[in-house]
């Protein structure tokens, strides 16, 4: 038998083998098996993690703000940008939840969530016009907008609060209700997801955003429009962000100016440890979703396995640094293999 006879070539590979080699180089799948651990580790250690009362219910309902938060911020670093105004934005139209509901008593709920995504979009777009035209670096902007915005949140809610009380029963209860064991926070948050990862992947405006994100110039030649896509990417940050925080007000039902305060680094890192470039151009919702999960899972887990508070965050960011470092790694891996493949050709 010649040995030209035991080669395999790569169209003779089988689907599924393909399928199957991909799943298992797949970040995604990588961080998935971390979160199965997590869980099953801390389950063995304490069974009541998973299995008593609403334990199940809370590990899907808690990190569904954050998985909003954490899709809007992967549209924009897959664009080489960076939104740290997301907690600010959350607050900001929390307490627009509330108060629409304090000054307009009967006011429809639909109308509400309306409300929210429109502001979150309209404090997006402000970053989005100051990152892509006023060519400003979106680290400096939305550092920026982080302080104004929530200096405009303490401003207007000063020592108030909403709560419980000020808002309906039925908008309350979307933060306990549930279908068929899943909490509806749960589902509007997969939903979401499933509209964005949709659209990232198969539409030419999806397409476009990796294009920018992977090298700006070379999409600018191409006659894309690159300020346009950054916009769109921002706005759409900011709306769902301000979705999340009428999410928060029907979780939590107590708003205070402290609202969101923090929760723009866990969006950040959600994306990266869930294998969002953060050079820009690659990743994808379904990995900062996942990371989403790990990082509320993380941090609800290691205090019943008896690890302290200072390590709880030395874990996240040890993730966090982790994810930085495996993608430069394999970005330099893939560089090296197109070099070798250019020189032998």
């Amino acid at each position: 038998m010649s040995t030209d006879t035991l080669l395999v070539e790569p169209s003779a590979v089988s689907p599924s083998r393909r399928v199957i080699g991909g799943l298992l180089r797949s970040r995604e799948i990588a961080v998935l098996t971390v979160l199965l651990a997590v869980i099953a580790v801390t389950t063995v250690k304490s069974h009541a993690f998973l299995f008593s009362g609403d334990s199940w219910r809370d590990l899907l309902l808690t990190p569904s703000i954050l998985l909003l938060l954490a899709v809007g911020q992967t549209v924009v670093i897959i664009t080489r940008s960076v939104d740290l105004s997301v907690g600010s934005t959350l607050g900001l139209t929390a307490y627009l939840t509330g108060s629409l509901f304090v000054d307009h008593p009967g006011i429809p709920i639909v109308g509400v969530f309306l409300a929210g995504l429109l502001m979150g979009g309209a404090l997006g777009l402000v970053n989005g016009v100051l990152v892509a035209w006023g060519k400003v670096p979106a680290l400096v902007i939305t550092l920026g907008t982080l302080y104004i915005y929530r200096g405009i949140f303490l401003t207007w809610a000063g020592s108030d609060r909403i709560n419980p009380s000020d808002m309906p029963k039925d908008f309350l209860a979307l933060g306990t209700k549930q279908v068929a064991s899943i909490p509806v926070l749960t589902l509007i948050s997969v939903a979401v997801l499933v509209i964005v990862g949709y659209y990232l992947h198969t539409a030419r405006g999806g397409r476009e955003l990796y294009a920018i994100g992977s090298d700006p110039d070379a999409a600018t030649l191409y006659g894309l429009t690159v300020s346009r896509r950054v916009v769109s990417a921002f706005v759409l940050s900011g709306a769902l962000a301000g979705l999340a925080g009428v999410l928060y007000a029907a979780r939590y039902g107590t708003i205070s100016s402290n609202a969101g305060s923090g929760i723009e680094l866990q969006a950040v890192g959600a994306a990266v440890i869930g294998g969002v470039a953060i050079f820009g151009g690659s990743g994808t919702v379904w990995g900062a979703a996942i990371g989403a999960f790990l990082l509320v899972t993380i941090n609800r887990a290691l205090p019943i396995v008896g690890i302290p508070d200072f390590w709880q965050r030395a874990v996240v960011g040890g993730l966090i640094i982790g994810a930085v470092v495996l993608d430069r790694v394999l970005s330099a891996r893939q560089e090296r293999k197109l070099v070798e493949a250019r020189d032998q050709s």
